[in-house]
């Protein structure tokens, strides 16, 4: 995810891998293997962000959000966004037992996504009144 998104965005900017990594400060050999996932991604906040920057991405856009979440799913990481939501945190057992034993449809995980924004906005609207 991560490094396919990563090398559609370099190469849609006509980057070449090693210029891309020379702006990056990176090994290019060891680059391609994170666009190949054969290394997992980067964490380090400060890296992704010059990643951003380099591929002209604004912080805080959806394509930002995207570049921290896969990131975060290829290093087998629960983003802390989750994590901080003791709400949230409380449905992903279930979650887990679920998708472990009954494969939910792209339709259905969609829709627990959906669900699951919706009751984040209702906290921050209760917070807030």
């Amino acid at each position: 995810m991560f490094g396919e998104f990563i090398k559609e965005k370099r190469l849609a900017l006509d980057l070449s891998l090693r210029k891309f990594c020379k702006l990056l400060d990176e090994d290019p050999s060891n680059w391609s293997k994170v666009e190949r996932a054969l290394l997992p991604p980067p964490q380090d906040e400060k890296k992704l962000k010059k990643i951003a920057d380099i591929l002209q991405i604004k912080i805080d856009s959806d394509e930002w959000k995207k570049i921290k979440d896969y990131a975060n799913v290829d290093s087998a990481k629960i983003p802390d966004y989750i994590m901080d939501d003791k709400d949230v945190i409380g449905l992903l057992p279930a979650f887990f037992r679920t998708v472990g034993s009954v494969k939910p449809t792209k339709e259905e995980i969609d829709e627990l996504i959906k669900n699951l924004k919706k009751q984040g906005k209702s906290k921050k609207k209760k917070k807030n009144d």
